[in-house]
């Protein structure tokens, strides 16, 4: 059984969570190009080493950060978000971002 560490909930098996995919920092949305854009929500680096992804404890629906090994599948450690981000981000609203 592997075992994997919430930083909300403690340790858990693995099945409690969901894979949310590779961190990246986010471009800014108003200033960034088209293709700058749909590189960062399409693509991914899929480097072989330590990595940064999100995860979610499905039971309680807690999104959180971990830097695994890719190779290894060891995981180093996991921590909040908060660590990496100050403020929310947020969006305007479609009607307001096409005028």
């Amino acid at each position: 059984m592997k075992i994997l560490t919430c930083p909300l909930n403690g340790p858990r098996n693995i099945s409690e969570f969901t894979y949310g995919g590779e961190f990246r920092h986010m471009p800014d949305p108003a200033t960034c190009s088209d293709a700058e854009w749909a590189d960062y929500v399409f693509n991914t680096d899929n480097e072989a080493g330590i990595v940064t992804e999100w995860w979610m404890h499905t039971p309680s629906s807690y999104w959180f950060l971990a830097e695994r090994h890719t190779v290894t599948d060891e995981v180093l450690r996991t921590f909040d978000p908060r660590e990496v981000f100050q403020a929310r981000v947020s969006f305007a609203p479609a009607t307001e971002a096409a005028q």
